[in-house]
């Protein structure tokens, strides 16, 4: 009870400070909030090496699986692609003060929609240290002051990261409450985050099925969340087979341990004898594992048997299950019974086949001919991503800048008074 009352006491104080410099930042020009991107970037860069010392502390006490350790993991590579990402996130439109719609009354009155930020959002994430300085960023565009918290795997990186972000945001002027860090990895500080009514106004989680389906369960606070990335390639009957090959690999080894890895290949059964045995050949040769129906098993003998729930499993690690399906309607009713409505792509050169699963799947967002990994805001040019959201409520699909953002509106007359 003292530690989650301590945790409270952090809170409300951190909240409290996030307000004012919220009330800062919405009024901060784009140009002054560019240049604070910058100068946080221009940290991250010469922090380098602080950043990878505590990165190493992270990695040397894990004891999860290659999968988690990558996404854990840092390098000077994945540094300066932090740091890029939040130079290109500069490089966007300004999201604040966009008029969205104007109107002029039969009374002379002129009504404007016009966007505006959200306020303080809280951010929960998980094992991917990165997701932090990503977070910032977007937040900071869009004119939000945020408070982040991660993991205890990342703790130590976390930490580092956030003291570069801070002394970016002191060489740029601005407050550095725009961007505060829980003080420790506390359980009892997710649990004060989930009762800040008041306090925050939006808590986006950032993790696994578990750490989301709490959020949903327990805030007290709006919530951007989004489901697990059980995410599936469908490859039609007309594929092109190099193409297909090309696209199956990278969806599902290029990075295992992300929401946008394929977890479920989808295969025509018209095209599974000639296509299936080269794709499991590549895969393997990449070091993945399979859990295939009958009908697969039947194509390439020695896949192991897949049970209903290994349908219904992100894996996020090398491990991909395999179905062979009847035509588009077979494959969107899988991906109906099992999916997370995340990400689904379909690998087709019949264009009205492709047509009839995008139109059909009811993803967040669905491919035609790509990897499901391009589902990432940096892919989708919003410089990073706070995550990708697959509610229904205010937005879906990758959340960046312009997702963090609401609206008011301006009533303009000249003298009107309501009868």
């Amino acid at each position: 009870m003292h530690i989650e009352t301590e945790a409270t006491k952090h809170l409300q104080r951190a909240a409290k400070a996030a307000r004012e410099a919220s009330h800062v930042l919405a009024r901060t020009p784009d140009a002054a909030r560019n240049v604070a991107l910058c100068k946080m970037a221009a940290s991250l860069r010469a922090h380098t090496e602080k950043i990878l010392t505590a990165n190493a502390g992270d990695l040397a006490a894990c004891t999860g699986t290659t999968a988690f350790r990558d996404r854990l993991a840092l390098n000077e590579a994945r540094v300066q692609s932090m740091a890029k990402g939040l130079e290109d996130i500069g490089q966007l439109p300004d999201p604040l003060g966009r008029t969205l719609a104007e109107w002029t009354r039969p009374n002379g009155l002129r009504i404007q929609r016009i966007t505006t930020p959200i306020g303080v959002i809280g951010m929960i994430y998980e094992s991917r240290p990165n997701v932090g300085a990503d977070a910032a960023g977007i937040c900071l565009k869009s004119g939000n002051a945020v408070i982040l918290r991660g993991g205890s795997e990342s703790v130590r990186s976390a930490a580092a990261i956030n003291d570069a972000l801070v002394t970016g945001l002191r060489e740029a002027g601005l407050p550095e409450a725009c961007v505060q860090i829980a003080p420790n990895a506390d359980r009892a500080y997710v649990a004060a985050l989930l009762a800040g009514a008041g306090l925050l106004d939006l808590i986006v989680p950032r993790g696994g099925k578990s750490l989301v389906e709490r959020v949903q369960r327990e805030a007290r606070v709006p919530v951007l969340a989004h489901a697990e990335g059980l995410c599936h390639t469908y490859v039609h009957a007309s594929a092109d087979h190099a193409m297909a090959r090309r696209i199956v690999a990278n969806a599902k080894m290029r990075r295992t341990g992300i929401c946008g890895a394929t977890e479920t290949l989808l295969i025509d059964r018209a095209i599974a004898p000639a296509l299936l045995p080269a794709i499991v050949a590549d895969l393997r040769e990449l070091g993945c594992a399979f859990r295939a129906d009958a009908a697969a098993r039947d194509i390439v003998a020695g896949l192991p048997p897949a049970t209903e729930a290994d349908f219904d499993t992100e894996w996020l690690d090398a491990i991909l299950s395999v179905a062979v399906v009847d035509g588009v309607d077979a494959a969107l009713a899988h991906i109906k019974r099992h999916g997370s409505e995340h990400t689904d792509a379909i690998v087709a050169e019949d264009a009205d086949a492709a047509r009839r699963f995008l139109d059909g799947v009811d993803s967040a967002v669905a491919l035609w001919n790509a990897s499901t990994q391009f589902c990432d805001g940096g892919e989708f040019g919003f410089g990073a991503e706070i995550g990708i959201a697959t509610g229904r409520i205010h937005a879906r699909g990758p959340v960046g800048p312009e997702q963090l953002t609401t609206y008011r509106y301006l009533v303009i007359g000249n003298g009107q008074v309501r009868p």
